[in-house]
């Protein structure tokens, strides 16, 4: 159990949930060092972000400025002590698109220390 708590809990979030937060999420979910959710802002996302979401993470990592700003508008209050990172991630890429794991993989290590 102790592990568990060792481990950082990253909640990445789109629009929809469809293709770049569940891309992200798939591909870092078997990390040591991470635990992974995903999310979407839009209320037609597959997963709407939650309380329980925002409550849960420990870093959350949106695609875009616009998902920040909606959670912000949204999670004032639970976000004042949440670290919130932008990864300028265009919705330009489908499911597991090798693209689209090549940026999250460069974008997350600035971020996260996963050594």
């Amino acid at each position: 159990m102790a592990q568990k708590s060792e481990r950082t809990k990253v909640l990445f979030i789109c629009s929809r949930n469809q293709w770049r937060s569940p891309t992200a999420e798939q591909h870092w979910r078997k990390h040591p060092k991470l635990l992974t959710r995903s999310a979407g802002t839009s209320p037609n996302a597959r997963h709407t972000v939650s309380v329980d979401d925002i409550r849960w993470a420990d870093v959350i990592l949106v695609m875009e400025e616009k998902h920040q700003s909606r959670l912000r508008a949204q999670f004032t209050r639970l976000l004042s002590n949440k670290s919130i990172h932008v990864l300028d991630i265009p919705d330009d890429y489908q499911f597991m698109d090798p693209e689209l794991i090549e940026l999250l993989e460069q974008s997350l290590v600035s971020i996260i220390d996963l050594g």
